[in-house]
C-alpha cells in the first residue's frame, strides 16, 4: 500500500520528524544542564563574600571608603 504521495515524500516527512525529534529533546537537555549549572555556583557569576581573595576584600573595602588610602596600600603589600 502507498502512500498519498508516494514514498519518497513519507520519507521525507519521517526524515523532517526525526531531525525535530532530535532538536527538541536537544534544547530540553540543555535547558536542565543550564539549570543544574546556575543552580549549584548560585547563579551566572555571583561569587558568595566568603570566597573572595584577599585583595578583593581590601578593594571592596578600600571602594566602600572603609580603607584610607595610606591603609589600603600597607595592607595591599602585606598580602601580595
Amino acid at each position: 500500500m502507498m502512500w498519498p504521495f508516494g514514498y519518497g515524500a513519507s520519507w521525507g516527512w519521517m526524515i523532517g520528524w526525526w531531525i525535530m525529534m532530535i532538536l527538541f529533546w536537544g534544547i530540553v537537555i540543555a535547558g536542565v544542564v543550564a539549570l543544574v549549572r546556575a543552580a549549584s555556583n548560585g547563579g551566572a557569576g555571583a561569587k558568595p563574600k566568603d570566597m573572595e581573595t584577599p585583595i578583593e576584600i581590601l578593594r571592596r573595602r578600600y571602594a566602600e571608603g572603609e580603607l584610607t588610602k595610606e591603609q589600603f596600600e600597607d595592607m595591599k603589600r602585606n598580602v601580595a
